[in-house]
């Protein structure tokens, strides 16, 4: 069955000097604000489509890994992940760094980067992103 989740934002003003509030429909978490200094500059206390973006990767490159491992037979205790996604004014999203770090007994190292080199291809984020240069780090703990 096909889910689909839903968010808006509502923008008020300019680009540098306006802002906007991002509303999570399906979840119903905490609006969050955006801003272009939020996005070009510091955060401040406010998110941007790039944060979210690296919200979103994460979470889904932890749910593919977490699968293959399970699939393989060694499921994992533990995985820690992180998604940086950089973005340059001007240019747009310009790379995707995800780092994992896991406990998983039962296999190597070599087994484990490519458990985790097979979920960077093919979690439905990392798919919907193939036009962005993505990176990865993996490394047992």
């Amino acid at each position: 069955m096909a889910t689909t989740r839903s968010a808006h934002t509502v923008w008020e003003g300019g680009l540098l000097n306006g802002g906007g509030i991002a509303t999570f429909d399906s979840s119903g978490i905490a609006d969050q604000p955006v801003s272009w200094p939020s996005r070009a500059e510091q955060a401040d206390g406010k998110t941007s489509p790039e944060e979210l973006i690296a919200a979103a990767h994460s979470s889904c490159f932890a749910m593919a890994l977490t699968h293959g491992l399970e699939g393989a037979g060694t499921a994992p205790t533990r995985l820690t992940v992180s998604a940086d996604v950089t973005f340059q004014p001007g240019e747009g999203i310009t790379g995707i760094h995800l780092t994992v770090e896991g406990t998983v007994s039962g296999i190597d190292e070599d087994a484990f980067v490519a458990a985790a080199q097979d979920a960077k291809a093919n979690c439905p984020v990392s798919r919907a992103l193939s036009g962005t240069t993505i990176t990865l780090s993996a490394k047992l703990i």
